[in-house]
């Protein structure tokens, strides 16, 4: 789960509170008083530092009078995926903007090595998305995102003493899902 900044700010503009209330309906073990104040406006700002925990978000829905579902985004991470950046943003990009059900079916039915591992991204999106009571049948992906990972660098002996360099990529894979 990750706070949306304008969804936030929003409900807090309808709400009526201030940022110090809603600092006060945030406030827990190592986040209290001044902590407090400046992780909401980091959150209003759309900074996620300190991370936002599920357990802030639902309290902050509950002290704007919202459910958590409409001031939060379900992301999900896969990270050092073996294969290359470049050859999972092509799957990546078959599901931007696209219904979960219809996402879900083009990755099981998608070819690519990368699609088991952004399957299993979708799922525990959806799967988070679950447990805040998001209707599963309105969800949609609205972010699928491949960043390159480190590169795991191996060498192969060739004649005459040379070496020659073998480059194998990882990449990070992002999914995240909302209610519309």
């Amino acid at each position: 789960m990750r706070v949306q900044s304008n969804k936030l700010s929003k409900a807090l503009m309808a709400s009526g509170l201030t940022r110090d209330q809603l600092a006060q309906a945030v406030e827990r073990t190592g986040l209290s008083g001044p902590r407090a104040r400046r992780a909401v406006n980091n959150w209003l700002a759309g900074s996620d530092h300190p991370r936002c925990k599920a357990a802030d978000i639902q309290q902050m829905a509950g002290a704007l009078g919202v459910q958590a579902k409409d001031i939060c985004l379900f992301t999900s991470m896969v990270r050092h995926h073996r294969g290359s950046y470049r050859k999972a943003r092509l799957v990546a990009d078959l599901i931007r903007g696209k219904r979960v059900d219809e996402a879900i079916n083009l990755l099981t039915f998608t070819t690519k090595r990368a699609a088991v591992n952004l399957k299993k991204a979708l799922d525990a999106a959806i799967a988070d998305a679950e447990l805040s009571d998001a209707d599963v049948t309105a969800l949609y992906v609205v972010e699928s995102r491949v960043d390159e990972g480190p590169v795991i660098k191996r060498f192969q002996p060739k004649d005459r003493g040379r070496a020659h360099p073998i480059l194998k990529r990882t990449s990070h894979l992002t999914i995240s899902v909302e209610e519309r």
